[in-house]
């Protein structure tokens, strides 16, 4: 399979770690090209809780939704927190596609 690959950038609660690698590693094998979180301040990474360090990551993340042709969001049980929200609104805003790993 090679050709255009679709740019999808995955959202949602950093508390959903291993959800993350999971999907990333799914879209991947699906011929996507995948951005995801660059760390996991709600399963471990405390660097993000430094000053700054949060606002600067979440300004990041919406770099990486302007690259993406869609978002994926990881809304395990039905969890959307207010980054995520944020995200999503962004991305509507923005006329990216967004896509749930649970139904709404």
């Amino acid at each position: 399979m090679i050709g255009k690959y679709k740019v999808i950038t995955l959202c949602g609660s950093t508390k959903f770690k291993e959800d993350f690698f999971r999907e990333q590693k799914r879209l991947t094998l699906e011929g996507n090209i995948v951005i995801s979180v660059g760390m996991f301040g709600h399963s471990g990474d405390d660097e993000v809780w430094k000053d700054g360090t949060k606002e600067m990551l979440d300004d990041m993340h919406k770099r990486k939704i302007d690259m993406a042709d869609e978002i994926f969001v990881i809304n395990k049980n039905g969890y959307i927190g207010s980054s995520t929200k944020s995200e999503i609104e962004y991305a509507i805003k923005t006329n990216k596609k967004v896509h749930y790993m649970e139904k709404l």
